[in-house]
């Protein structure tokens, strides 16, 4: 397994909690994780790759975000529209192709089991193609 970048995570997850104005106890109960597991994300400690998981959502990113920062990259944010159930995604710019790749391929990995290496790419590649048609995605 490929180092982790704790510290890198611990940074990002508390900046952003920060700006979306929750605090570690109410960003920790709306993720469904105990507030210990959302300190020990802050204070570079790891935790179970399911808990990742369940903070993504709580902070606006992607799903396989934290583990995309843990591998050296990027959250991916998304935003909820107002008023909708779902999440409205901002275009991505083209450069980032590569980051939507990755996300996709670690969101797969955390959250899938039995998928051969190929079906996550095959995965990843439809996902980057459905939202380059839909205009999400330059390129």
């Amino acid at each position: 397994m490929a180092p982790r970048d704790l510290d890198a995570l611990a940074k990002a997850v508390k900046t952003r909690r920060i700006e979306l104005g929750f605090g570690y106890k109410s960003a920790a109960k709306e993720a469904g994780i105990a507030p210990d597991t959302w300190k020990r994300i802050e204070t570079g400690q790891p935790v179970r790759e399911l808990s990742y998981a369940k903070v993504d959502p709580v902070l606006h990113w992607a799903p396989g975000s934290c583990l995309a920062v843990l591998a050296g990259k990027s959250p991916v944010p998304v935003e909820p529209a107002e008023g909708a159930s779902g999440v409205s995604i901002s275009p991505i710019p083209a450069e980032a192709l590569d980051t939507v790749k990755d996300v996709v391929q670690l969101a797969a990995i955390a959250t899938t089991s039995g998928l051969t290496a190929d079906e996550i790419r095959a995965l990843s590649e439809k996902v980057v193609a459905d939202l380059k048609e839909k205009g999400y995605l330059g390129g």
